[in-house]
């Protein structure tokens, strides 16, 4: 649970990080049966025979910058990405050369799915910080799911996890009016965050209000309008990106009434 009003990052420094997703990835000292992020990622579900398999998968571990781009729009698939720290936004430009910003990813999700329907990816993944990925290369990964049931269904359900968030997207953007859509981004922001052990109601936000309003099918003053009023509800304080939910269940409350 992201209309564009600036250009998209781009870096100042030489972007190699998406050519390099090209080449074949070096062995990974860490194991998915070790990770602690094992519960959120890829092997979520999975029983010690499958995860022994996974194990034998040569994955790349890659630091991305601040601003800098993992793949582009149009790039060949060849990878799942998994975020092992950092924040992450998905995005495509649209005909007039706008920014649409389809998702945010942090740590123990993962990315370039949307590479699967035609083998290139249809969007643009770029670090909002610095961060670290594993990258899997996905035709190991078929391979090592063919005739074992349990690893297709895992890579089913990451399919439908894509599925999942297209349909939130489209509820928020079809459904609910600005308080409505930030308040739901929030939330499911807060929840996220809760899920990996950080605190679920403070927090610095690593997007800029300009890339909410893209995700969220707002204007930037309408955010910045949206965040006042929650302001001044005393639902939230605010300074600058860093977000203090002062009362989480009225927030919550106050959603919930909306969309009944």
């Amino acid at each position: 649970m992201n209309t564009a009003l600036e250009a998209p990052v781009r870096s100042s420094r030489p972007v190699f990080v998406a050519q390099r997703a090209h080449v074949a990835p070096a062995p990974l000292k860490t194991q998915c049966s070790t990770c602690h992020l094992r519960e959120l990622c890829l092997p979520c579900g999975l029983g010690g025979t499958e995860m022994q398999q996974l194990d034998s998968l040569m994955f790349a571990r890659r630091k991305v910058k601040t601003g800098d781009t993992l793949y582009r729009e149009g790039d060949k698939f060849q990878f799942i990405y998994a975020v092992r720290s950092g924040t992450f936004k998905s995005s495509l430009m649209l005909a007039d050369g706008r920014e649409q910003v389809s998702g945010f990813h942090m740590a123990g999700e993962l990315m370039g799915l949307d590479g699967l329907a035609q083998g290139t990816h249809a969007s643009s993944a770029t670090a909002l910080e610095d961060t670290e990925i594993c990258a899997i290369p996905y035709a190991h990964l078929n391979e090592l799911s063919a005739g074992n049931s349990n690893m297709q269904h895992v890579v089913s359900r990451l399919m439908s996890r894509e599925i999942v968030r297209e349909h939130s997207l489209m509820m928020l953007l079809g459904s609910m009016n600005a308080e409505e859509r930030l308040a739901a981004f929030l939330l499911n922001l807060s929840q996220r965050l809760k899920a990996r052990g950080w605190s679920a109601s403070e927090f610095h936000l690593r997007m800029s209000r300009a890339e909410i309003g893209s995700y969220l099918g707002m204007k930037l003053e309408t955010v910045s309008r949206t965040f006042s009023a929650f302001v001044q509800q005393r639902l939230l304080e605010v300074d600058k990106r860093h977000i203090r939910i002062v009362d989480l269940d009225g927030l919550t409350r106050a959603f919930e009434m909306r969309v009944q």
